[in-house]
């Protein structure tokens, strides 16, 4: 009678076991076939973790912009597939590629900035300084301000601070330059560049000063039809007595503003560029300047042409550019008629000072 109870109880035990097997089983193969969002973010996750797991690379590797400075477009990199090997080497190499020229323009554009002249060209006026520096800015370690700034003569009361903000953005290594042709005769800007940079580099283009006295004043005849003829304004009152008051003259005598300039800098800061072998052989003269501002000879005779219509070179601004660029219509203007005998007693007049500043500068110009 108990082995039957017993024997029961085993059977209800049993059924009890089974359904509930049964019931696991239902319940396991409804969630694998409908999975909770829970559930399918894990499963997403570890797939996305299996995936990372084959390749050494990262899906996408974004640049930092930690530092505001850097005015740099955000780009996104994305690796080509890992299954193939050989595009996966040609990834990595473009990788590093991007990477080298990355940092060069972030540390470009961190090293942009405004800064003070290194090198001046002084003068003089109607000899040349203008074609100079368009010669100059053929050569890429030299940027110039884009016109004349006059802050030594006109504009110091206002401070290196506006000067400067004047300049262009140079990189390290670049030449910052600035060009205005009065500074040579202004009696107070030896001392005022001297304060702003004792060390820089000056550049004085010269010209046969009659020459350029005739050069000045066409320049000036050409705004105002009215202005007298130059034998009237050269002498005092139809006299053979000079008239050094009136400016083109007076520009002329070189030797006087050097002396100036050499109380406050040394000979071996300035450089003397002849105004005629600017034109004559634009290259030679180049070449002396970019040995004077120390920066590689670049710029050579494959960048001129000379244009026989305005008796000066122009420039090829580039290799792929066939056309020559000149200077503006107001260059090269033919000089008006001036008597003989007025050009002889100027050129009588400036005979000393010419030597004078063949010896200060111990170079012999030449000029009659």
């Amino acid at each position: 009678m108990e082995y039957g109870k017993w024997s029961g109880t085993r059977k209800v035990c049993l059924a009890v076991c089974l359904l509930t097997a049964l019931l696991l089983v239902t319940l396991e193969r409804s969630c694998l076939l409908r999975p909770s969002r829970f559930n399918s973010y894990y499963y997403n996750r570890l797939q996305l973790q299996q995936n990372q797991r084959q390749s050494n690379e990262p899906l996408v590797r974004e640049i930092p912009l930690d530092n505001p400075e850097r005015k740099l477009t955000r780009v996104q990199v994305v690796p080509l597939s890992p299954n193939n090997d050989s595009l996966k080497d040609e990834a990595v190499a473009l990788e590093r590629t991007e990477a080298k020229y990355e940092d060069l323009l972030a540390e470009q554009e961190l090293a942009a900035a405004k800064q003070l002249p290194s090198a001046l060209i002084i003068g003089v006026k109607k000899g040349g300084t203008r074609a100079l520096l368009e010669f100059l800015r053929l050569h890429p370690d030299v940027k110039a301000a884009g016109s004349e700034v006059h802050f030594f003569d006109h504009h110091y009361s206002k401070g290196f601070h506006w000067y400067r903000r004047r300049m262009p953005l140079t990189l390290q290594g670049q030449i910052t330059m600035e060009k205005t042709p009065s500074y040579f005769v202004t009696a107070e800007a030896p001392r005022r560049v001297q304060h702003m940079n004792p060390g820089v580099k000056l550049v004085v283009v010269v010209r046969d000063p009659v020459t350029r006295a005739i050069s000045d004043y066409t320049q000036v005849k050409s705004k105002r039809s009215d202005m007298p003829r130059f034998e009237d304004m050269a002498f005092v009152n139809g006299s053979r007595v000079v008239d050094t008051t009136w400016a083109p003259l007076r520009i002329g005598v070189y030797a006087k503003h050097l002396e100036r300039w050499l109380n406050y800098f040394p000979l071996s800061q300035l450089l003397f560029v002849s105004g005629e072998r600017l034109i004559a052989d634009p290259a030679l003269e180049i070449t002396r300047v970019q040995d004077f501002l120390g920066i590689k000879r670049l710029v050579s005779e494959r960048h001129f042409y000379f244009n026989s219509t305005k008796g000066f070179p122009c420039v090829f601004r580039s290799e792929e550019h066939t056309t020559p660029h000149c200077l503006g219509k107001n260059k090269g203007r033919n000089h008006p008629f001036i008597d003989p005998s007025a050009i002889q007693r100027l050129r009588d007049f400036y005979r000393p000072f010419n030597r004078r500043f063949y010896q200060l500068t111990g170079i012999d110009f030449g000029w009659p």
